[in-house]
């Protein structure tokens, strides 16, 4: 790439979006276009690639993502993104974990897939209230969200896995304004 923007060799910038998003188009979309001049242009050119993504391309990546509440249980990357992603909407409240499963087993019932959801910044309460709701959508309307869900996911882990090639973020101060802040 460029020596002004990100740091990556198309190699490490085609397993880094497959770990984000496991659709083989959507990668060869976004390594097309590269060079990238900052992470805002790749997550520019990642969020476009990915609006939308087809049913097929849905289903291509949820081979990837573990049930909401159970553990991925494969290595790489996407696995321990989906650990992290789940573990902080963790809860010990069991009346909760058996709802979710119950739900989960609806929904797969229904739409013929995993329940998948940016669980990230979400409490399993929250993760809950969603599932019952989408259970209730069509499944032309349910897809499209999924392929929402999976887009929104992409565009948070992609800053995780690349933040340490991006020239313009490293160059830039932290934003704190006295070293107390950063403590």
């Amino acid at each position: 790439m460029s020596s002004t923007g990100l740091q990556v060799d198309e190699a490490e910038l085609r397993q880094g979006l497959l770990a984000c998003l496991h659709v083989p188009r959507w990668v060869d979309d976004v390594a097309g276009r590269a060079p990238f001049a900052s992470m805002d242009a790749l997550l520019a050119v990642a969020a476009e690639a990915a609006t939308p993504l087809s049913p097929a391309e849905v289903d291509e990546a949820l081979a990837d993502h573990p049930r909401i509440g159970q553990a991925s249980a494969g290595t790489g990357a996407a696995a321990a993104f989906s650990r992290a992603e789940q573990a902080s909407s963790a809860s010990e409240d069991a009346d909760l974990a058996r709802r979710l499963t119950t739900g989960n087993a609806a929904y797969e019932a229904r739409f013929g897939r995993v329940f998948l959801i940016r669980a990230a910044g979400r409490s399993r309460p929250e993760i809950l209230a969603e599932l019952e709701r989408r259970l209730r959508l069509p499944p032309e309307e349910e897809v499209a969200v999924v392929g929402a869900e999976l887009r929104a996911i992409a565009l948070l882990r992609i800053p995780q896995l690349f933040a340490h090639v991006d020239a313009v973020a490293l160059d830039q101060p932290a934003g704190y304004d006295d070293g107390d802040a950063a403590r």
